[in-house]
């Protein structure tokens, strides 16, 4: 990759190809409508492509495809190790053509190109390499019984998964829910954001070169009142997976009992806190980590930490080291390999995110730092890091989900002060703390109600271990062998050996 070299990515930008046309049983296709919904970029806010508006009915072929596919045993009943170098050909190809796929992803959604190409391109290849390998290393269970009977426990596919994935890591994400349902032996239909479609549509390209059959993977583009609906209330969907905000989850809940009562798994929204204490080990390390984990991918990801609390007796010196990093981090041109926060993904969110910081003006908070938009002739929409210092845990930039990079500190004395502040949400995806005290990291760690809690760092993981939340964050778990279980069934068969 030219890290350096704004002009490459450029030339490269310039010359992509696009997949415009939805994926159904085997065949890139245009909707059954003939409707389309133009995909702008945010970077200077041109159109990229006419894509494919899938429907109810583009849904229904998507969904019997996918149903034909599972019941004729192409893939579900394919032997274990066949799925798995089919899975290991995709990840291979994804990072052949990892470029590729990167300019998608920057174009599409404004994520600066050094993240795309050197974080979410790898993710995605590590994660169907990582779920292809778990494939033939998965065992099922005998139960203990007398000698006159034999109990196997089998774990079998649910049928047919529905994807629908969010827009601020649209390739990493759509990989954490395909990767472990196609392991498993299921049919998938990955429903894009309609801000963010182009990326699924080449991996339906490449899906399709390794092998998979038609019809076990299908894309079908579209908006959320269209197609993520239909799926939703599908007869013939076994299984959601949906990352998103927590209002369309809720809907997706609401359309399983609508419906045939599919399982549905929810990751959804955070408003994570991150605590730093006074015992601190390293307050430039915490301090660059605060800054990363809010104005990284524009602070359009569902763990940043938008809630900093800071206690007392260091607050002053370090959200001035947080203002430095933070001024590290101002926004540029997305293809430039050294710029390190993008554009926000389109002009409804920046929007949005200006509407939350003038209300955080508003209601009486102190705008320590940024809080504008910038780089307005460029036709993009970029907004500058920004830092309140709040004294009240009833702002709206404290308790609501902003999804962009918007800081909301405020100061705490004792550590009870602390676990109390952090707990005040609705949400429970993420939170961090920082502190040398063994017993103190052990005590908070354990009383933070969240499902994802750093200690000493922020953000960090691996595939290895799961990745969701609790509370109204939802309680789907992507990632690690325990994803498998979302999209398995377990089977119980009782063989009588008696005469």
């Amino acid at each position: 990759m030219k890290l350096n070299d704004l002009a490459y990515w450029q030339e490269r930008a310039a010359s992509l190809s696009i997949q415009r046309l939805a994926y159904i049983d085997g065949r890139f296709v245009d909707a059954v409508s003939g409707a389309t919904f133009a995909a702008f970029s945010p970077i200077d806010g041109r159109k990229l492509a006419d894509v494919a508006a899938c429907q109810s009915e583009d849904v229904d072929l998507a969904v019997a495809a996918a149903r034909r596919a599972f019941e004729a045993g192409v893939w579900s009943r394919l032997h274990p190790r066949e799925r798995k170098q089919c899975l290991l050909r995709l990840s291979q190809l994804i990072a052949q053509h990892g470029e590729e796929l990167a300019l998608l992803e920057t174009l599409d959604m404004g994520k600066p190109i050094a993240d795309a190409v050197l974080y979410d391109v790898p993710e995605t290849v590590k994660c169907f390499a990582w779920y292809a390998e778990a494939i033939d290393k998965q065992y099922d269970e005998i139960a203990p019984t007398g000698e006159d009977a034999l109990a196997t426990i089998t774990r079998e596919p649910v049928g047919v998964v529905a994807a629908v994935v969010p827009w601020n890591y649209p390739l990493m994400m759509a990989a954490w829910k395909i990767a472990p349902a196609l392991a498993v032996g299921n049919s998938v239909v990955l429903k894009p954001a309609e801000q963010s479609s182009l990326s699924a549509l080449k991996l339906a390209e490449l899906a399709q070169q390794a092998g998979i059959p038609a019809g076990v993977f299908n894309v079908t583009p579209g908006l959320g009142a269209a197609a993520g609906k239909a799926l939703g209330l599908h007869m013939d969907v076994d299984c959601i997976a949906f990352t998103g905000s927590t209002l369309t989850g809720k809907r997706f809940m609401e359309y399983s009992s609508q419906s045939n009562l599919k399982r549905v798994w929810l990751e959804c929204g955070g408003k994570s806190p991150h605590i730093v204490f006074d015992d601190c080990p390293d307050l430039d390390k915490a301090a660059q980590a605060a800054a990363a984990g809010i104005f990284s991918n524009q602070g359009e990801v569902c763990i940043a930490g938008s809630r900093l609390y800071v206690q007392d007796t260091i607050y002053d010196s370090f959200m001035a080291r947080v203002q430095h990093f933070a001024g590290a981090m101002s926004p540029g041109d997305p293809l430039d390999p050294r710029v390190a926060m993008g554009a926000i993904v389109d002009e409804p969110q920046m929007r949005k995110v200006l509407a939350y910081i003038d209300a955080g003006v508003r209601e009486g908070a102190a705008l320590r730092s940024g809080g504008k938009q910038v780089r307005s002739a460029s036709g993009g929409y970029y907004i500058e890091p920004t830092i309140f210092d709040c004294s009240s845990q009833d702002l709206s930039i404290v308790r609501e989900e902003i999804f962009g990079p918007v800081l909301a500190a405020q100061k705490f004395s004792t550590e009870e002060q602390a676990i109390a502040l952090a707990n005040d949400s609705q949400y429970g995806l993420g939170s961090g703390l920082w502190t040398a005290n063994l017993g103190r990291a052990h005590r908070v760690s354990r009383r933070l109600r969240a499902g994802l809690v750093w200690v000493n760092c922020y953000m960090d993981g691996d595939i290895t271990v799961p990745f969701g939340g609790v509370k109204q964050s939802g309680f789907g778990r992507d990632k690690s062998l325990h994803a498998l279980d979302k999209y398995s069934d377990l089977k119980t068969t009782w063989f009588n050996l008696g005469s």
